[in-house]
């Protein structure tokens, strides 16, 4: 892909599945610091439960006083799939470690999928920048660092920004989801479940808002609230609500997103041509904005992967490692209905090959059925200013294993870039409890150039088929037909039944001239009486008139 290069240093391997180790021999042990807090038989334990046979991800080295670098931290590749939660405090290095981590990943041949919050990972594009104090930083941990960039895809929610654009049709994304974003309660999410399903079984697909709006319209009017009234119909209170709810998630910017094509999911589980996996950045500008749709499009990609990938079981390394930035989004206000699906997914989904971090400020933001069945946890800073934090810094010490530090006092005083470990090993059992030093990313830790991003979205071949959005005959442009079809049925039935009237009423006129001529026919052709004929002569009309004028006195006598 344009703008990647192959990885030098600790990111080049012959072995796309090779972990990503430090080119010069490991250093001798140090002895802990005076101030350290572990012993040398916990130090050796850390050591021990870290040294993995097979490929892993390297984290750090141990902070023991000071960096110890023989002692490294690190993530069987193959248990990536069974999980993991980055948390941390805004500023502690939460960004560079889903960085650190996506980049080995992708060494690995493993593909990576993650949201680009504030654009920063998009730095993986160009190899990094060295200087005196990262070089400093990462000889202390026994990092052999060398600049390195890799394949990545930009991809954007609806093509709001410069990648890829991401659709998927309302059907697509389920009445469960779409109450999630629209804020409905329960009742209003049944009802909404109900038009779905009913939209199925009358084949009116739904691709956009729109089709979900004259649906919905559709059901209350006149025309077609018959249609439910078998399974107890829709409330036009109801359907107000989420009509008024569709109306704001649009102007939100859901609109542009919902439609075809639909993209498939596949196309984030792609390899580049050298074997690294292809990491998928989806730009989310104003994600604080938009909290619903964000959240609940991420879980729409889980949820669809997860129907579409065949079962695998546990693999040596994950086909998919997908990193869920500001988790607790998902969380907020969720329904009984959608925790339960999220974790339904997320313990199954891991059969698929896939891996699932979640990266948040504190594991109290991911309910504990979640958090359950997290198998890593890359703990940065909590800060414990107010009431709150304090109480958020006990319940995330509660759920480490059994260590020997005050981890207390530990995960508040952790600088930046350190964080407190525990993983699965290969057993499947947790590893001890380390407090590390981080490694430093090999790409770029700033926003790459536009230039280098315009250039890499121009070269996609996904634009090809999901640049365009297309509009074909859906549930809206249906419904207008069969509306108009009943209409001009009406009509014409209206129209008949008023010429068969209008007919009526001139059969009517017909008859009453007929019978109107036939009486004046017969009078005019009845034959005269004899008196008839002899009042009527001329004759006898002068006979009268002379006979009157004479008695009135008209006539001059003679």
């Amino acid at each position: 892909p344009p703008g990647a290069s192959a990885p030098t240093g600790s990111a080049a391997q012959s072995d796309p599945a090779a972990p990503a180790t430090p080119a010069t021999a490991p250093p001798a042990p140090a002895e802990p610091a005076a101030d350290a807090p572990l012993d040398a038989d916990a130090v050796e334990a850390i050591r021990a439960g870290y040294a993995f046979e097979g490929a892993a991800l390297e984290l750090g080295a141990l902070v023991n006083g000071g960096p110890q670098p023989d002692v490294q931290v690190r993530i069987p590749l193959a248990m990536t799939d069974r999980h993991g939660l980055v948390a941390g405090a805004t500023g502690t290095g939460k960004t560079r470690t889903l960085q650190g981590l996506a980049e080995q990943l992708s060494a690995a041949g493993v593909s990576v999928f993650a949201a680009d919050i504030k654009g920063d990972l998009s730095g993986m594009l160009v190899a990094g920048t060295g200087n005196e104090k990262l070089l400093q930083r990462t000889a202390g941990i026994g990092q052999d660092w060398t600049p390195a960039s890799f394949p990545v895809e930009f991809f954007s929610l609806g093509g709001a920004g410069r990648g890829v654009p991401i659709r998927a049709t309302v059907a697509g994304f389920g009445p469960l989801l779409l109450a999630k974003a629209l804020g409905l309660n329960d009742t209003q999410e049944s009802s909404l479940g109900l038009v779905f399903h009913y939209a199925e079984t009358q084949g009116l697909a739904l691709l956009d808002l729109e089709d979900l709006r004259a649906v919905l319209a559709y059901l209350v009017s006149d025309d077609g609230k018959a249609e439910l009234a078998g399974v107890g119909g829709l409330s036009k209170a109801t359907v107000g609500v989420i009509l008024r709810e569709l109306v704001a998630f649009a102007a939100d910017g859901a609109e542009v997103f919902f439609g075809e094509p639909e993209i498939d999911t596949q196309v984030f589980l792609r390899t580049a041509a050298d074997g690294r996996g292809l990491i998928s950045l989806l730009e989310v500008p104003g994600v604080a904005d938009k909290p619903a749709l964000y959240s609940t499009f991420l879980m729409w990609l889980l949820a669809d992967l997860f129907n579409d990938l065949p079962e695998v079981g546990d693999l040596d390394r994950p086909k998919l490692v997908f990193f869920f930035d500001e988790a607790h989004l998902l969380f907020a206000d969720a329904s009984k209905d959608f925790l339960a699906q999220i974790v339904q997914t997320v313990r199954l989904i891991r059969s698929k090959g896939v891996g699932v971090f979640f990266v948040t400020q504190t594991p109290k933001d991911v309910p504990g059925d979640v958090l359950a069945q997290l198998g890593s946890r890359v703990q940065h800073q909590l800060r414990a200013f107010t009431p709150d934090d304090a109480k958020a810094l006990k319940a995330t010490v509660s759920t480490y294993p059994t260590s020997d530090y005050d981890l207390a006092e530990v995960l508040a005083s952790l600088g930046t870039g350190e964080a407190v470990v525990t993983v699965m090993d290969e057993d499947g059992a947790p590893t001890p409890v380390a407090w590390a030093r981080l490694r430093a990313p090999q790409g770029a830790m700033s926003p790459a150039p536009d230039a280098s991003i315009d250039a890499a979205v121009a070269a996609s071949p996904l634009m090809a088929q999901y640049g365009t959005a297309l509009d074909r005959e859906s549930a809206a442009e249906l419904l207008t037909a069969r509306l108009n079809a009943a209409a001009a049925a009406e009509a014409a039935a209206e129209a008949q039944e008023a010429e068969a009237k209008a007919a009526e009423a001139r059969a009517a006129e017909a008859r009453k001239a007929e019978r109107s001529t036939r009486t004046t026919s017969r009078s005019r052709s009845a034959p005269k009486s004899p008196l008839e004929q002899i009042l009527g002569s001329k004759a006898t009309r002068d006979v009268v008139t002379s006979v009157l004028g004479g008695i009135f006195g008209t006539r001059r006598r003679r």
